[in-house]
Order: C-alpha cells, then structure tokens, then sequence
C-alpha cells in the first residue's frame, strides 16, 4: 500500500513537470486577452486629446492641461522595464494582473478626480499600470510561440496599436460630447475586468521557468528618475520654456547626472537592473535602437500630420484624423504580411531593409512640395510610408526577442519598449521645435494653437523640416538594420503551432 502510494505520488509529480503542447484554441484564448489588456493601455494614451478642452473648463484650469496627457506618458514609459524585470521574476499572470488591477484603479480615480492635481496624479497611477500592458502582451506571445512563428501575432499589436491611434480620439469626442468627459475613464472599468477575468484564466496556461534573480531598486530607481526628468525637458522645451533656459538646462543636466550613475550602478552590481549582457548583445542593441526610430516617426507623423491636413488642407479636426486611417491601415497590413513571411524567408532582414528604403522615398516628395501636392497624393504616399514603417516592427522585436534567453525575455522586451516611448517623446519634441521654429513661435502656448494662427505657407514650409527630420530619424533605423546580424529564428515549435505549457498550470516548470 505504501508503495503504491509512493509510486502514485511520483506519478503525479512527474506530470507536473512534463510539459506539454498547447492547442490552438489555448493559444487564442491567452491572445484575445492579452489584446484586450494591450488597447487598453495603448487607448488611454489617445483617447484624452479631445476631451482636455473640456476638461480644462471643468476645473477651470488650462495652464496644467498638459500634464494630463505627459503624467501619464512619464510613468508608463518610466516603469515598463521594471515590469520586464518583475515578470522574469514572479511570473507573466501575477504581473500582469498586477499591472491591469493598477490601471483600473487609476481609471477610477480620474473618474472621480475633483479637481485638476487629483486627475494629474491619478493619470501618472493609471499610466503606472499602463506601462507593463503592452511589454508583458509582447513578452507573453514571446513565451508561448516559438521566434519562427511568433510574427503571425505581432499582427494583431500592430492592429490593436492602430485601433487605439485611430479610435481613440474618435471615442474620446463622442464621450465628451454625448455623456460627459468622466466616461473616457469610467469606459475603463468594465473592459479592465472583462481583461482581468480573461487574462486570469488564459495565462495561467503560459509557461513559467522561475529562476532566481535579485532585483536592483536602487538601478531601477535611479533609471526612472533618468526618465522621467529627460521626459520633463523633453515636454516643457519650446512650450512652458524656451529650449535654451536655465529651467531646461538644469533638467537635462539632472538627467545627465542620473544616467551616468545608472551606467555606474550597472558596471558596480553583480546582477544589475538591466543585464550587461543583454546590454551588450549586439542584435538586442541594433534592433530596440531600429525599433525606436521606426516607432519615434511612427508616433510623430500621427501627432502632426493631422495638424497638416487641418492647416494646409483645410480640413476639420474628425476629417485630419480620418485621414490617418490609410497610414495606419497600411502599418498593420504590412506588419502581418511581414510578420508571416518571417515563418518562410530566410533573408528575412531584407523585407525590413526595403520597406524602410521605400518610406524614405515616399518622404522625399512631402520634403521638397508639402503645400503644392494634392490630398489624394498625400495620402497615397502615407499609405507607402505606412506599409515601409509596418515591415519593421514584427522584425525588431522578434530577433530582439530570439537573441536572448527564456530568463531574459521580460526584462529585454521591457527596455525595449522603453527605448521606444523615450526616443518616440524626443523625436515629437524634435519635431515640435521644427514646428514653432517654422512659423516663428514662441514657448508658453500648445503647438497646435501657434500653428493655427500661422498662414499655410508657413506651416507648409515648416513641414517640409518635419518630413526631413523624419527622415533622418529612419535613416538612422536603416543603418542599425544593416548592422544587425540577421540570426536563424528558433523553431519550428511542436506539431500544434503553439508552446509548452505545465500540466498543472498553478505548478511552475522547473529548472532543466
């Protein structure tokens, strides 16, 4: 009897440890929800822009109305390697739950919010929880689909990345205009729990391979504070201050200081915040750096083409954002193709290489005639530049992500991500100053107000700058593409398409 029981009982630790395929509808089910989490956070960056006038009038208080949008940006882009880095640690599902129950607790609290500090700082708890959403969606496809195969999925970032751009200000002035400015938050709410309930049940089926790791909170601390005080200059340059002030001076010598005893606290602990040797991998650092400039132009055409179309085009606010669709259209539909012919093309640098070429030379038309064109011909070269700029993305991130290991691929994911939110806030401020530059602004007041009062000419004089600094920006992405060491994708996974999971989903897979 005690034998059979001993026999038994190792029967059942041994399933434990054996892992197993998951099916096809496994893998969709951790997919929709990981979606879901992934809009939410990407929405909550756009949805507010066409509310903040009439937030602003609600409390009265115009002078901080910025502050609604950068409090939000700062901690997001602050805090996603640190969920990187906590994932790695306790595991994908508690995170990310982790992350989900935060937002939804600061959706609630910008609901609430009385007065304009209260919806400041309840933004900076909401993007706190927001800034692990998109890391940990990317990381978990990581997880549960082999690097050959796991393009067909970055798909759907890119669709969901484009619903929010495009939706978001669409749903932000129908809720402000139809119920009241409070429900842009509230909407939060219900699709916070429906992802909660989603994401609780399907990650528990996501693989987890607990090492031990030490977490550095003084390298962490000191990287955000790098962050957000770089962000800071980066928000109040040309705006509350001119570029050249001593205010802007101190915060980016702040920010000098802190980076320099961050790379000091790397080189000084045994296991740093962000490790050496995903630092210095050499396709991890030219693909996050290709990553960001793709990303920073992507996000700076969305903020000021619509500002073009609205000046030099004469068209409505709803009728600038619409006419971002055929940009953002076409980034999805390429990342997707891209990303499923990874599974097939050896090369599969090239398709990179040559849609960022082809972005370049659709740009060169906006550079030398940007108020001489017809609007059919703008968006027809946006829909190129959207097709080059989607080939990239599903790439970067896949041999990022194939060129580190299991235990590395939060936290590398992570600094990935955050490279991109920093250098997407520098090119947008890059790409403000050439704005104001053009039309002869002053700081102290929003660019989109300066532009507004500046001729056509003139803004489309400026823009020719803007379309050149874009440019450059993807210049630069092509040339650490290049340099990129194009590394055979591991794969292919077991016959069902998927990954492998525990039996027993709450027993993590050890260590082998």
């Amino acid at each position: 009897m005690s034998d059979a029981m001993s026999a038994n009982k190792i029967h059942k630790t041994d399933a434990h440890a054996e892992p197993r395929a998951l099916t096809h509808t496994e893998i969709k089910s951790i997919v929709i929800g990981i979606m879901l989490t992934m809009f939410l956070g990407a929405l909550d960056q756009t949805i507010v822009a066409t509310a903040l006038p009439t937030i602003g009038r609600h409390f009265s208080n115009l002078d901080d109305l910025a502050w609604v949008v950068t409090a939000y940006l700062l901690t997001g882009t602050a805090s996603s390697p640190l969920y990187g880095k906590l994932s790695d640690i306790y595991g994908r599902r508690v995170v990310m739950l982790s992350a989900i129950a935060i937002f939804i607790a600061g959706s609630v609290a910008c609901a609430l919010a009385t007065s304009m500090n209260m919806l400041i700082w309840s933004r900076a708890l909401q993007g706190l929880g927001g800034g692990g959403l998109m890391a940990l969606a990317q990381t978990i496809i990581a997880d549960i689909v082999s690097p050959r195969e796991r393009g067909r999925y970055m798909g759907y970032i890119g669709a969901v990345f484009a619903a929010s751009s495009v939706g978001g200000p669409v749903l932000g002035g129908f809720l402000t205009e139809h119920l009241d400015w409070s429900f842009i938050f509230w909407i939060n709410l219900p699709l916070g729990l429906v992802a909660l309930a989603l994401t609780s049940r399907a990650l528990k089926l996501v693989p987890f391979h607990p090492r031990k790791h030490r977490l550095d909170l003084i390298g962490a601390l000191l990287l955000m504070l790098a962050a957000v005080v770089l962000m800071l200059a980066l928000s109040w340059g040309g705006r509350r201050y001119a570029w050249i002030s001593v205010e802007i001076g101190a915060l980016i010598l702040s920010s000098s200081v802190l980076w320099a005893l961050f790379a000091w606290r790397l080189m000084a602990v045994t296991e740093p915040f962000l490790p050496l040797n995903v630092l210095g991998n050499p396709i991890v650092r030219c693909a996050a750096l290709a990553g960001a400039c793709n990303m920073g132009v992507l996000v700076g055409m969305t903020i000021f083409i619509p500002l073009y179309f609205e000046v030099v085009f004469h068209l409505s606010a709803s009728q600038s954002g619409l006419a971002l669709i055929p940009q953002m259209g076409a980034t999805v539909v390429s990342s997707t193709l891209t990303g499923r012919a990874m599974m097939h093309v050896k090369r599969y640098k090239r398709m990179a290489i040559a849609g960022l070429g082809t972005a370049l030379l659709a740009l060169c038309p906006l550079m030398i005639w940007p108020g001489a064109m017809p609007i059919w011909g703008v968006l027809i070269l946006q829909m190129v530049i959207g097709f080059g700029l989607g080939a990239v993305f599903p790439i970067s991130t896949i041999c990022l992500q194939n060129a580190v290991t299991p235990s590395q691929m939060g936290i590398a994911t992570g600094a990935a991500n955050f490279f991109r939110s920093l250098f997407s806030s520098l090119v947008v401020a890059m790409l403000g100053a050439i704005v104001l530059g053009g039309i002869g602004g002053n700081p102290g007041m929003p660019v989109e107000m300066l532009a507004r009062t500046a001729s056509p000419g003139e803004l489309a004089g400026a823009f020719s700058y803007v379309f050149l600094a874009c440019g450059v920006v993807l210049a630069f992405g092509m040339c650490f593409l290049i340099a990129m060491e194009e590394k055979p994708l591991r794969g292919p996974t077991p016959p069902s398409g998927g990954a492998t999971a525990p039996t027993a989903p709450a027993t993590p897979i050890p260590q082998v």
